[in-house]
Order: C-alpha cells, then structure tokens, then sequence
C-alpha cells in the first residue's frame, strides 16, 4: 500500500493569518494555542507566529479576551477559582491577564461553591463522612478549603431555614 506523499511546509504568513482568522471566527484562541495549531495544520514556526503577531497587532487576538471567555465558561461549569486560575497559567496567560479575567466575573465563590455542591449531590449531607465527600468534591472542582466550608454551611443553612 502506497503511503501518500507529506505535504511541504506551508510558509507564507498571509495564508496563515488566514487561516488563524477562520480558528478566531470559531472561538476566542489564546496566542500559544493559536500557534500550535496553525503548526499542526502545516505552517511552519515563523509562518504562524508571523500570523499571530498580525492578528495580535490588528486586535484580533486578545489574550485577555482569551482568559475572559475561559474564565467565565469554566465558571459556567461549576469550576473554583484556583481550578481556573490554573488552567489559565497552563495557557500560558500572564498572571496581570488572569487577575484580570478572574476579576471580570465578579461573583459570589461561595454562593457558586453551594450551587456546585447543591447540582452534584442533591440533599445537603448529615453525617460527616458525607459532609467530607461534599468538601472533596468541592476541593477537586478547585474550590479554595474555606470558600468549600463556607458555601457547605450556607447550603446547610438555606435547607435548614427552608425546610
């Protein structure tokens, strides 16, 4: 069986902003990822970070904008704060970009740790074991120790007061 011919290196820059530009139309795109795909796609290093650069200098990508839009997709998803902080630094969004976009979202952490805890397991728990897996849960989705224990006291309250 005949194995088909690699493609050549795409070189030109035009083209990769190009496509970087049908990536962007998509969804927002950090600078790293933008890149490594656009070299996963054929592009040679200096024909996609020349790409990326134009795209950056028209404001086209935004790595702030990037962060933003994660940020509050993962917080959408019943994620902590240090969860998307991290995910974030993997991204390789500088720290000023992540402050900033973790600032953006403006929310109550504890409010949203209760309605983490509330989706996932229902009832509020009555024994401790319970109460642990609830605050391990909590910690896992990246929920700082005493937002968990806060936002587990207040869903305990709420169903106390409530019921």
């Amino acid at each position: 069986m005949r194995r088909p011919k690699p493609k050549p290196p795409r070189d030109d820059p035009d083209d990769a902003h190009a496509a970087g530009l049908r990536l962007l139309a998509r969804r927002e795109h950090g600078v790293l990822e933008l890149a490594r795909k656009l070299r996963q796609r054929g592009f040679t290093a200096e024909a996609a970070d020349a790409g990326v650069e134009r795209l950056v200098a028209e404001g086209l990508l935004s790595e702030r904008r990037f962060a933003e839009a994660l940020a509050r997709h993962r917080m959408a998803q019943g994620y902590g704060e240090s969860r998307i902080r991290a995910e974030l630094a993997q991204h390789g969004i500088e720290a000023a970009d992540i402050g900033h976009a973790i600032g953006e979202l403006e929310v109550d952490w504890v409010a949203r740790a209760m309605d983490q805890a509330r989706r996932h397991f229902g009832l509020p728990p009555d024994t401790s074991d319970d109460r642990q897996r609830v605050l391990r849960h909590l910690l896992q989705r990246g929920f700082a120790m005493a937002t968990a224990k806060a936002g587990l006291a207040r869903w305990r309250e709420n169903e106390h007061s409530s019921g």
